[in-house]
């Protein structure tokens, strides 16, 4: 059932007019002029964290906010904290576990980030390092530290009600991208193999609820356990069409769904999933982080060429773009890692942030990303999808798996009831932008939904049955894929209608463009001035850090 909040989401949400019986059908008018989806898919970042100062958005400043946790209590220091401003991109991780997000949530309240941080931290942190990590939740950025995803919100389409679409870490979110849920059906279907129902979430089953890397390989370093092989539908089983009949290995729990597109009458849609340090199906490099890869968790995806054949470096979707050699349409996933190939290096020339910071995933913390790289991943790709011949009929979408244990205000929607006896999704709000010649210029578009919602528009852009409908997950719903959900946006409102229709030009490549040598400095010559762009000012203004706080904590010794 959904929750009180999602309500009052809805009276956010961006309405239209009703339209003329004439008018053009939106979702017609949007397959006639978008062939290629691009998403780029980041880590652990909540939209307070990076937007939460945005002019017009749902942001720290709302009314709502101040009744959300905009103040929250200080165990260690015995004092009260509000959101602050930091301008550093090199900074500890908040944990993000799914106990310890409902936890922070705290039942809406969203008011127990830095105490649950706090308490979590303080053994592999010791107390005042507990305590940098506990007010760390609180800090958020703005255009001075990452201009470049600024000015795409500016320009293009932000999306401000976008949840990630389980509450926990990365893997369930990533799995939820392709197949709008995180295990559900299985779980219906088979309840032996259920995540342990007595709330541990370090296990393997159903749904998901951890990191655990996926059962087959290939594997960049050594694991810690295995997932059990993911059995229900996703995007790319529904994009397969008659070629859906190749498929002949690990296809129990998906035999009737491949039988179904296979025997269709729609021809294959491609795809790509294209992540830093893939090498091959055995071999992979030091920085591919193996849970991040949602269709290594699938044995009918991992052990079918059909399907994994379309599993790619990152860097080969950059020699695409720019030779022209990628198919006529197609959705395509683009990931970073924890190590870039890129040659980027933090502006910092500390030794400790030069040999901890390597990432360009933006998952912050020890061993991972500096925000200013995460960005200039993005913009590398976002440069390149401009400047190629696909840029008149694309679609990028920016977003991120999970909010990385950041403080964010909205209390997210509730849907079914999970093993644990928590609701199987939502978690708080994620960064979110489409960049496209037909988006809305400048929107913010306040439509809510989840990472199910790329899979909504792509089963529209691509005139594809929901997976819902699919004969191996129908008789379980509503456990199983959301993108039958009415509550679940398509995304639609991001795009302009007038722009769809010929009625305005679509917005050129240009405006999409940040020169090379801005993408590959750090920090960039970009900034909230140089952008013209006023933050709004919170009513804790100025929204500084507190007195002593370190954005490095180290750890304790002897702690992991």
């Amino acid at each position: 059932m959904l929750s009180r909040s999602l309500a009052a989401i809805a009276a956010l949400c961006l309405v239209a007019p009703s339209a003329p019986a004439s008018s053009p059908d939106p979702s017609a008018a949007l397959r006639s002029r978008i062939k290629h989806v691009f998403v780029i898919y980041q880590e652990n970042h909540s939209f307070d964290n990076y937007f939460g100062t945005f002019p017009g958005a749902d942001n720290l400043a709302t009314a709502e906010a101040q009744t959300h946790g905009f103040r929250q209590y200080d165990p260690i220091g015995q004092t009260w904290v509000t959101p602050f401003r930091i301008a550093d991109p090199d900074t500890e991780s908040p944990a993000q576990g799914r106990v310890v997000i409902y936890d922070k949530m705290n039942g809406g309240a969203m008011d127990r980030f830095v105490s649950t941080q706090e308490s979590l931290s303080e053994k592999k942190f010791g107390r005042a390092g507990a305590r940098d990590v506990g007010l760390m939740t609180m800090a958020h950025y703005d255009c001075d530290t990452i201009p470049f995803l600024w000015k795409y919100a500016r320009t293009f389409a932000l999306y401000d009600h976008i949840f990630s679409a389980f509450a926990g870490p990365s893997t369930p979110s990533a799995v939820s991208l392709i197949a709008g849920q995180a295990g559900q059906t299985q779980w219906a279907r088979d309840p032996s193999q259920a995540t342990d129902a007595k709330g541990s979430e370090s296990g393997p089953g159903v749904p998901i609820m951890n990191d655990l890397d996926p059962a087959y390989g290939p594997y960049s370093e050594a694991n810690k356990g295995h997932q059990i092989p993911q059995r229900y539908a996703t995007l790319m089983l529904a994009l397969a069409g008659s070629d859906a009949a190749h498929a002949v290995n690990e296809t129990s729990g998906v035999a009737h769904d491949l039988a179904a597109v296979a025997t269709s009458g729609r021809a294959p849609v491609p795809w790509g999933w294209y992540q830093e340090g893939y090498v091959s199906p055995t071999v992979a490099l030091p920085g591919y982080e193996t849970h991040h890869n949602a269709p290594q968790y699938f044995g009918y995806l991992r052990q079918n060429d059909v399907f994994w054949k379309n599993v790619h470096d990152v860097r080969s979707m950059l020699d695409g773009l720019n030779n022209g050699t990628l198919p006529g349409s197609g959705i395509f996933y683009i990931k970073g890692g924890s190590q870039n190939n890129f040659g980027w290096k933090p502006a910092n020339p500390d030794p400790y942030v030069q040999a901890n910071y390597k990432g360009d995933d933006d998952h912050p913390g020890l061993g991972d990303s500096d925000a200013q790289i995460g960005e200039a991943f993005v913009a590398t790709f976002v440069n390149a999808i401009a400047r190629s011949k696909y840029w008149n009929d694309s679609a990028i979408v920016i977003t991120w798996d999970d909010p990385g244990g950041y403080y964010d205000h909205v209390p997210p929607p509730h849907f079914e009831t999970c093993s644990d006896q928590r609701p199987c999704g939502d978690g708080p709000r994620l960064p979110f932008i489409v960049i496209s010649p037909y988006a809305r210029g400048g929107a913010i578009v306040h439509d809510a939904g989840d990472q199910t919602s790329v899979l909504k528009l792509a089963e529209t852009l691509f005139g594809l049955p929901s997976l819902a409908s699919l004969p191996d997950e129908q008789p379980y719903m509503p456990e199983g894929p959301r993108d039958s959900n009415p509550a679940v946006t398509d995304l639609l409102a991001g795009f302009d209608p007038a722009r769809l229709s010929g009625k305005m030009p679509p917005i050129g490549a240009a405006e999409a463009e940040i020169p090379d040598v801005v993408v590959n400095t750090m920090p960039a010559a970009m900034s909230c001035a140089t952008l013209g762009i006023q933050p709004v000012a919170l009513p804790n203004a100025p929204s500084i850090p507190p007195p002593n706080f370190t954005p490095r904590p180290r750890r304790s010794k002897g702690a992991d």
